[in-house]
């Protein structure tokens, strides 16, 4: 392995997402970042937002875990409870679990502040990422990512041919989406299907022990590295996903021949070796860590070290900042202008959002009288985080939209 190649490996974890993110945070606070000023005397404002949100979302403060599955859950009706019911055997379901999940996860990014859902089952109409989520479990549910479709609850999968082969005009006809009712990045949500497709096939190693590929092989994959008590870490849920799933990203950074996925370049973080200059933020491939926690749960597996993940960099936690004033603008007229995902501008953004997230956590616990074993991040974010930065982005702009614009190819955000 070549020095290069160790290096790029070394960015494929939590700790090096939080330990840069930290890294970032400390140069804002020495008041030396080329685009953001911190002012960490108004985040007790923004703890203050959150507790009222999560109090009133979660009076008892059971708070789930953030993750894809709750937002299966609309109007009360838990449409993959429904589904789960049809598939008896435990590990099979983990299969279709993780196929579902890992699926829905990559069509999670950013919808746009136009497009709409409606749901077929409640003629309500969805938005977001709630809408991305039922829409592709109903195209899920149908089988139009199976191999299997028309077989009753055989169809419930996700299969490498049927992915490689995905025409856009199936997430076109399942999403939704005409002229009046746009979704951002759709052709780049189709590209994804189809290379996380060739990727499984390439790989029967990883993804079909015990099936046929699919990315629910995955977990039979992740399972053969518990210990002994059926327990797997939370990060090393994370560095699997890096590490298998890392080819399936647009042509973007590579290091050694090591694709890095979510990871950037910002002039402020320096290093002395070959990843100089690299932030990592993996958002994606840790929204779908958390999200796999639960079917491991459900198989009977243990989930450690949960907090060991971080928190998301993505529009909702690093607009709650924003709009709370812990975040501003050097340049007020930048909140005007619209941004690409690699600019040094977004990259800071989300770097400082990961580690004010482990700030605010902190300061939330010490609130309650918690602790990370009863209040880990997880929770944090779903009670939480996210929420409070959608209801602060609906309180202070008609169309809910992020204070900073982000140009989205449909892969990050």
């Amino acid at each position: 392995m070549t020095p290069e190649t160790a290096a790029a490996y070394s960015l494929l974890n939590a700790q090096a997402v939080r330990d840069r993110a930290h890294r970032m945070l400390a140069i804002g606070l020495d008041g030396k970042l080329p685009n953001f000023r911190v002012d960490l005397e108004r985040l007790d404002d923004t703890v203050d937002l959150v507790l009222s949100v999560m109090k009133e979302n979660y009076p008892t403060l059971d708070v789930p875990f953030h993750s894809r599955w709750r937002h299966f859950v609309t109007w009360g009706f838990d449409r993959h409870a429904q589904l789960a019911d049809d598939l008896t055997d435990k590990m099979a379901r983990a299969r279709s679990d993780f196929d579902l999940a890992i699926i829905s996860v990559l069509l999670d990014a950013g919808a746009g502040p136009r497009w709409r859902y409606r749901d077929p089952v409640t003629t309500g109409d969805l938005a977001r990422s709630e809408g991305l989520a039922v829409a592709s479990l109903n195209l899920f549910a149908r089988g139009d990512f199976s191999s299997r479709r028309g077989d009753g609850a055989n169809q419930l999968r996700v299969d490498a041919d049927a992915l490689k082969n995905l025409d856009t005009a199936t997430l076109r006809d399942g999403f939704q989406v005409t002229g009046d009712n746009p979704l951002v990045g759709l052709e780049g949500r189709a590209d994804i299907l189809r290379s996380l497709g060739r990727l499984v096939s390439q790989r029967p190693e990883i993804f079909a022990l015990h099936d046929t590929p699919r990315p629910g092989g995955f977990f039979d994959h992740l399972i053969a590295k518990a210990d002994g008590g059926g327990a797997i870490s939370a990060p090393l849920i994370l560095s699997e996903l890096l590490l298998q799933f890392g080819p399936i990203w647009p042509s973007r950074l590579t290091l050694g021949g090591v694709p890095l996925g979510d990871c950037w370049r910002h002039p402020s973080l320096s290093t002395a070796d070959a990843t100089n200059g690299l932030v990592p933020l993996h958002k994606l491939s840790q929204w779908l860590a958390y999200s796999l926690i639960e079917p491991l749960q459900w198989a009977g597996f243990t989930v450690t070290d949960i907090d060991g993940l971080t928190g998301l960099a993505e529009y909702r936690n690093g607009g709650l900042f924003v709009d709370t004033g812990v975040l501003a603008l050097r340049d007020p007229a930048e909140a005007m202008r619209e941004h690409d995902v690699a600019s040094p501008l977004v990259v800071e953004w989300r770097a400082l959002t990961v580690a004010l997230l482990d700030r605010l956590a902190e300061a939330l616990r010490r609130r309650l009288d918690m602790d990370p074993t009863t209040l880990p991040l997880a929770k944090v974010l779903e009670g939480g985080t996210w929420a409070a930065g959608r209801q602060i982005a609906r309180d202070k702009r008609a169309d809910g939209a992020p204070p900073i614009k982000v140009i989205s190819d449909g892969t990050v955000f």
